[in-house]
């Protein structure tokens, strides 16, 4: 019994070294995460809480472009290319953007069925729409563009919208409604006087480094990955 408990102690230099391998593994695993966020940034799930969300641009802020673009006469289908205009001197989240297909109006510009209360709507069959909203009204994601946002002044590419007349008798008119956000501005913030950072000794201070350059680390939280 003697000699296995001896067997067993274990010496304290080994506790110290699995200790700091322990933090070296811990450190290397938290870098690792912070370089998968930044390379692949989670999605932007914009109507995961409704359309509650998001505001109506509608006028005020962004304007839909509704532009035919085909007719299959045989089938009674339309085929639109529906973009959104930035009316305003802010930026639109560009992940944000989505169309509401909020009514079909007939040649006298009145959304409900000649004398009845039942909206055009309900007599047309709308084709790869995105969802519907909380009232049934079909929505389309705006494609995003080059950037993450829709500059002022400028209009988004354009989704495609098919519809299919059921009512063959209708002459329609689709209108839409456009919903996302403002690009909130950024406040600058005073830069603070701080100590340089140490040199970059081991891969890990590099990783450090590079990661404090992309802006994916502050410098503050660099210096306390390189206390570890």
């Amino acid at each position: 019994m003697k000699d296995r408990s001896q067997v067993q102690r274990i010496h304290p230099s080994h506790k110290e070294s699995r200790s700091a391998t322990h933090k070296r593994s811990g450190l290397w695993y938290a870098l690792l995460c912070l370089v998968t966020s930044a390379v692949f940034p989670p999605p932007v799930l914009v109507l995961a809480g409704g359309l509650d969300q998001l505001s109506d641009l509608t006028d005020k802020a962004a304007q839909a472009v509704v532009t035919l673009k085909g007719r299959d006469n045989f089938n009674s289908e339309y085929l639109y290319d529906v973009s959104v205009k930035n009316l305003s001197s802010d930026s639109l989240v560009g992940e944000s953007l989505i169309i509401v297909l909020d009514k079909i109006t007939n040649i006298g510009g009145n959304e409900w069925m000649t004398g009845t209360s039942e909206s055009n709507l309900t007599r047309m069959e709308i084709l790869g729409q995105d969802g519907e909203t909380d009232d049934g009204k079909p929505y389309f994601g705006i494609p995003r563009g080059s950037g993450p946002d829709l500059s002022p002044y400028t209009e988004s590419s354009p989704v495609a919208v098919r519809i299919r007349n059921k009512d063959y008798l209708i002459v329609f008119t689709p209108v839409f409604r456009v919903y996302g956000m403002k690009r909130l501005p950024v406040l600058s913030r005073p830069k603070e006087r701080a100590s340089p950072l140490p040199s970059a000794l081991t891969p890990a201070d590099k990783l450090i480094q590079m990661l404090i350059q992309k802006g994916v680390l502050s410098e503050e939280e660099g210096r306390e990955l390189y206390q570890h």
